[in-house]
């Protein structure tokens, strides 16, 4: 090809790499072939030379070359429609799971850089109608060897650089397993999420079943649901799978069944399992799958109803990229604006209860008793405001003037329970009416705590991941738990619905699933001050 700024008078045939014009207000636009009649107005006009492009007996016009590359490209399910301007563009023919030789695709961009193929990425979900990949020619003619050589590669290929595998109707059913004090409506949320990412897919849940967290009543529900034709059974266990030898993978080797894998190199979605039993799927969910975020579970979700294989090494090759936590493509179930720590990735205030009466106490406010020189309430509220946390605030009741006060000149931002009266629980309603729609979790700290230190805080912060099940952290020492707890906002209806002296031991109780325990390594995390006794031994100390 001849690219040059050519005579106008010897510019017959010419491609115009840019719009001329032939008369006032008239142009002849880019990519225009010149015809000898266009000469002369051009010429008229005072136009003397072109800058232009004349094809020689080597060359295939831009238009040619891509529909002849593009072709070879398009496998089942794809269609490619008519060149313009050098590009053919090729489109999904149905709603499924794209398929992308990227060696391939790589190997045809570096024949030539004339010649450039873009697609989707390989494994995404794509709907009918989607375009799907363009071939696009840059210049306006390319030697015939290149598209040769890249066409050739691609109709060589063992299959075509693109297709589209639908998504095929399975018989799919599901377990949740129970530990005590679980839950109806964390496994009604759980299944319904999934029920959504199944309609996704062109599937739904078909059987339903719950049975104890525990290998034997799971092995024989996960038999009982095969032996009922399911051709893939999926497992919510009320408890994460932590050991190829936990109850999930053991009750599946019970059932006859093979552990294929175990993790994935994906956040979220790391404790993801993979096994089958003859011709049946079966999944190990992690808990991240209780939300409707993306996560590593629809990564294998979609390809194994589209059927396509997933093998051990199909997952280990999915850590790069795998980090999807925080990616804006990755929507949000929430849209309130929260005070987000970019550090941590989510955001977590300390919620201080200092509304109580202290009735054992006397007359005497037991959170001004003096402690190493300070009253007890800055010894916590110094802690709190050194952690990771995003924000410090207090609730007040009792002597609510006094507590106000001393949090105002901390700058601890406070809110006042009027019901203080009606115990623990009332505080707690009144922190999360006033932060849950701000803060991903409330890490709640009573007053009277004055031996907890930060690093404590910041463990049970670190801890926290909703998506990963981990939504209510609890400090444990020697095997028992104590305080401070850390508590998703999204329980707030829950916390709404506590009533009396007794803070969120209900709420634990009844989200066992959901609860993560951190070893706080001392007993600091029972020593609240309720007693004249329990002060005056904390003093001595």
């Amino acid at each position: 090809m001849i690219f040059d700024r050519i005579p106008i008078r010897e510019a017959e045939g010419v491609i115009l790499a840019h719009a001329v014009e032939i008369a006032p207000g008239k142009l002849l636009k880019k990519g225009y072939i010149l015809a000898q009649s266009d000469i002369k107005s051009i010429e008229n006009n005072g136009v003397e030379t072109v800058i232009g492009a004349r094809l020689e007996n080597t060359d295939m016009a831009e238009d040619d070359a891509a529909a002849a590359i593009a072709a070879p490209c398009a496998g089942e399910n794809v269609t490619v429609k008519p060149p313009f301007t050098g590009r053919a563009n090729l489109f999904a023919a149905v709603r499924g799971v794209a398929v992308v030789d990227e060696r391939l695709v790589t190997e045809i961009n570096h024949i030539d850089e004339t010649i450039t193929v873009a697609t989707v990425k390989n494994h995404v979900v794509v709907d009918d109608g989607q375009m799907l990949a363009t071939v696009k020619i840059i210049p306006f003619a390319v030697p015939k060897e290149k598209v040769k050589d890249a066409a050739q590669r691609a109709m060589q290929a063992a299959a075509p650089i693109l297709s589209v595998r639908p998504f095929r109707k399975r018989k799919i059913g599901v377990i949740s397993t129970l530990l005590p004090n679980t839950k109806d409506s964390v496994v009604r949320k759980s299944e319904d999420v999934l029920q959504d990412r199944l309609r996704k897919c062109g599937n739904q849940i078909d059987l339903r079943r719950q049975c104890e967290h525990h290998e034997e009543p799971l092995s024989k529900t996960i038999s009982d649901l095969k032996s009922e034709g399911c051709e893939a059974i999926l497992i919510f266990g009320a408890s994460a799978i932590t050991d190829r030898k936990d109850v999930v993978p053991m009750a599946i080797t019970h059932a006859g069944g093979t552990i294929d894998h175990f993790g994935m190199p994906v956040d979220p979605g790391n404790l993801l399992l993979l096994g089958h039993i003859d011709e049946t799927l079966v999944i190990g969910l992690p808990g991240c799958t209780r939300s409707p975020k993306l996560n590593g579970f629809d990564w294998v979700l979609e390809r194994l109803l589209a059927d396509i294989p997933v093998i051990s090494s199909d997952i280990m090759d999915m850590g790069a990229g795998g980090l999807l936590k925080e990616i804006p493509s990755r929507p949000q179930p929430r849209t309130q604006k929260k005070e987000a720590n970019q550090k941590n990735g989510k955001s977590i205030a300390v919620l201080i209860l200092a509304a109580g009466q202290s009735r054992r106490m006397g007359a005497e406010n037991k959170l001004f008793a003096d402690i190493n020189g300070k009253p007890m309430l800055q010894h916590t509220a110094e802690q709190a405001l050194k952690s990771k946390a995003d924000g410090v605030y207090g609730v007040t009741g009792h002597e609510h003037k006094r507590v106000s006060a001393f949090f105002n000149e901390m700058n601890i931002k406070n809110f006042h329970n009027p019901d203080y009266e009606e115990g623990l629980s009332s505080s707690l309603k009144t922190g999360f009416r006033a932060l849950a729609d701000q803060y991903d979790g409330l890490l709640i700290c009573l007053g009277d705590m004055p031996l907890v230190k930060h690093n404590l805080f910041n463990s049970l912060i670190d801890a926290f991941d909703v998506e990963e099940g981990r939504a209510i952290i609890v400090p444990t020492f020697q095997g028992k738990r104590g305080n401070p707890v850390l508590i998703a906002s999204n329980l707030k209806n829950d916390i709404l619905a506590i009533t009396g002296d007794i803070g969120a031991k209900s709420l634990i109780v009844e989200n066992e699933p959901l609860v993560f325990t951190v070893e706080a390594g001392k007993d600091s995390i029972f020593t609240d001050i309720d007693t004249p006794d329990a002060l005056a031994t904390l003093q001595r100390k």
